[in-house]
């Protein structure tokens, strides 16, 4: 397999667990293709065609990527943050005779850097897939998808990018396709396994390994609003839809009957919010979480002869 082949058999991965509808995911393709045919021929090559098959703006392959269409992949270092640090320690490794085919990413940057936040919108579906209707959810969300578009455009989003092509280090990133997996792995572990209190649902995360060797670490999952005694009414994971979704979706989500909301972190503002709805707030643990969905893409990698070498927080635990 080509290592563009690998990157594309990630994202495809990732879509098939994506939590919108499928008719959802092919307008954004579509809307794409309409938006790409639309432009005048002196704008056409300024455009991201890569938003033509891929409905995820936060993963791109962003340095060597047509060098990658004609190069074998035997390993892949994967990471949960990448820097010029891990570039360089790639290509550390090649020096010392590891057989590294390229350099994986979790957390967007290059080109998925500055246009992430508008996978932010997959949110709004979670949000309805909870019971809020999809007015408020979009309603809710839109304010909240600007301020973190805000908040990127400052970003230097090439830094590693630039350190990988003079090494010549083939470098993509995969965020969403793999957050999506641990959002469909969890919401079907705790379908199976439906907790009655908090701590069981601490209980039932620390029986997947990426959450036990993060509570080695002092990093388990903990409950951060409400107690462990407390029922924890119907639960619902925030893991997906790109970074921390509005404070406002807390007694919307109250509105619609959910007790308990896990996601892998919240900013300091949500806790008050979700007291003042009387949500539960339980934080799974960002590395171990991240590590979960990146882990069940790396599995179908494995399957297809490609190694994944963990690195900068990667807890890689293979279920083959």
């Amino acid at each position: 397999m080509k290592i563009y082949d690998a990157y594309r058999l990630a994202i495809e991965t990732g879509m098939s667990k994506d939590p919108r509808p499928e008719a959802e995911v092919k307008k954004v393709l579509s809307d794409a293709n309409e938006a790409y045919e639309k432009l005048e021929d002196d704008r056409k090559d300024l455009f991201d065609t890569e938003r033509l098959w891929n409905p995820y703006t936060d993963s791109r392959f962003s340095a060597l990527a047509e060098e990658s269409k004609d190069i074998d992949v035997t390993k892949v270092m994967w990471g949960i943050d990448i820097g010029t640090g891990e570039v360089l320690l790639a290509d550390r490794l090649r020096e010392k005779g590891r057989d590294i085919s390229a350099l994986v990413a979790h957390h967007p940057i290059g080109t998925a850097r500055s246009r992430f936040p508008e996978v932010m919108s997959i949110q709004a579906d979670m949000f309805h897939n909870a019971g809020m209707p999809i007015n408020v959810a979009e309603g809710i969300l839109k304010p909240r998808v600007d301020e973190v578009l805000r908040n990127v455009l400052g970003s230097n989003y090439n830094q590693a990018v630039d350190a990988a092509k003079l090494l010549g280090i083939p470098l993509f990133n995969v965020h969403s396709p793999a957050d999506n997996m641990v959002q469909d792995y969890l919401e079907v572990l705790f379908s199976e396994k439906v907790p009655y209190r908090m701590s069981d649902i601490i209980d039932t995360l620390l029986t997947e390994p990426e959450f036990r060797s993060a509570a080695r670490c002092n990093d388990g999952p903990r409950i951060m609003v409400g107690s462990k005694d407390d029922r924890c009414g119907r639960v619902v994971f925030k893991m997906t839809g790109g970074t921390s979704g509005p404070k406002e979706m807390y007694q919307k989500l109250a509105d619609a009957g959910v007790g308990t909301v896990v996601g892998m972190h919240f900013p300091e503002s949500h806790y008050e919010e979700a007291r003042k709805a009387n949500v539960n707030l339980v934080i799974s643990g960002h590395m171990a979480s991240d590590s979960l969905g990146i882990n069940l893409i790396s599995d179908v990698w494995e399957r297809e002869g490609i190694e994944v070498i963990p690195c900068s927080g990667l807890i890689r635990c293979s279920r083959n």
